[in-house]
């Protein structure tokens, strides 16, 4: 199972970054997605998550200027970021609550399972 993310980059603040997340192998159901963010110095931090049924939680700093969302099909959660901020530097990581068969067939369910990051920087 692979959390695959893309999108990330260098812009200029107050500009605009999509990213990507996509799931793929034998997942049998994915549950709460979300994006999180760390920083150099800093400890990873929640940035958005969203449930299955769509209902959504941001962190307060990129409240009004984020928005998360989620094609349960294509089983892929996206992060629109708008008017970036330098403080928003940092690389992203999307993750997901999932379930999934491994190569015997046994279903296994994992609370928190990563995907590798991309990084985002915003100039001032």
């Amino acid at each position: 199972v692979q959390l695959q993310a893309s999108g990330g980059g260098l812009v200029q603040a107050g500009g605009s970054l999509r990213l990507t997340c996509t799931a793929s192998g034998r997942i049998l159901s994915l549950d709460d997605m979300g994006w999180y963010r760390q920083a150099p110095g800093k400890e990873r931090e929640s940035v958005a998550t969203v449930s299955t049924g769509g209902t959504t939680n941001y962190a307060n700093s990129v409240k009004g200027r984020f928005t998360i969302s989620r094609d349960n099909l294509k089983k892929t959660v996206y992060l629109q970021m708008n008017n970036l901020k330098p403080e928003d530097t940092a690389f992203y990581y999307c993750n997901a609550q999932l379930c999934y068969n491994d190569e015997y067939d046994t279903p296994h369910c994992v609370r928190n399972h990563w995907g590798q990051g991309t990084l985002v920087t915003v100039s001032s």
